[in-house]
């Protein structure tokens, strides 16, 4: 059954290790029946400056040249340099971007993201945001995320802008994964990606019961076996699987003028 990973990176920009190390991740796409991979290159603390932005995005950029139609590149921006982030968003965009990436600089209802998600919206392109679930503060200031953000915040954000199309990153991956499924229940513009490296058993059933198929995105986040196990152990149909693995974020990829053949 072919695959789209909605959550994924690549090496480049900032992180220069190599084109052997994107050969491997080709590699087991290929082992693994991926045929599209949603990239970025995040800076995962502090305040990144545009320069700094712009070079982690040109690494994504040559990726998409060099693996043309596999990688597909999100667009990271930091919110907080909000002239130089919606100029960026501009200039990935005409280069064949496919949506925006947001970490954990914000939280998701910030106003300082407000023209984020309205760039977002008049362009139709999915929003990926990093995000997860602590069960206190005191560990997301241990692991240096003190605004990481969690359901709560999706759906406050998503209220304001119904017609944004918000990813919640990594279900696995972001602490407290039950949680995070109830919290966006009632926002049906907030999407969830599979990913990250938790792999509990009843993760996926869940999120089925809770969210419905229609907004589960497979997505690996660098744990690939995994990502695909978990899909695969979970009491899906063919049908919803399809929806899982493809035509939920092909459909999304659609609205922004992007057709994954």
């Amino acid at each position: 059954m072919k695959k789209i990973d909605c959550h994924m990176h690549v090496n480049g920009g900032l992180r220069r290790w190599g084109w052997e190390d994107n050969d491997r991740v080709i590699d087991a796409a290929d082992r693994l029946g991926i045929e599209h991979l949603c990239c970025s290159i995040p800076v995962v603390r502090g305040l990144p400056d545009p320069e700094e932005i712009r070079t982690c995005n040109d690494g994504v950029l040559e990726a998409m040249r060099h693996y043309r139609g596999r990688i597909l590149g999100y667009c990271y921006v930091n919110p907080g340099h909000q002239r130089a982030a919606l100029e960026e968003i501009d200039r990935c965009m005409d280069r064949g971007m496919i949506g925006i990436k947001l970490y954990n600089q914000y939280l998701a209802w910030d106003p300082t993201m407000y023209p984020i998600y309205e760039k977002a919206i008049d362009l139709k392109v999915p929003l990926l945001w990093h995000a997860g679930h602590t069960l206190d503060r005191a560990t997301a200031l241990a692991v240096g995320q003190p605004n990481i953000s969690d359901g709560t915040d999706m759906a406050r954000a998503a209220r304001r802008y119904p017609e944004a199309m918000i990813i919640q990153g990594h279900i696995g991956g972001g602490g407290d994964w039950e949680w995070g499924i109830k919290a966006i229940r009632h926002t049906p513009n907030v999407y969830l990606d599979t990913s990250g490296s938790v792999v509990d058993d009843g993760m996926i059933d869940m999120a089925v019961r809770e969210i419905g198929v229609d907004r589960l995105l497979f997505g690996t986040d660098m744990t690939m076996e995994g990502g695909v196990g978990k899909v695969e152990d979970a009491h899906l149909t063919k049908a919803q699987k399809e929806k899982v693995y493809w035509s939920n974020m092909a459909g999304i990829l659609k609205k922004g003028g992007y057709f994954v053949p």
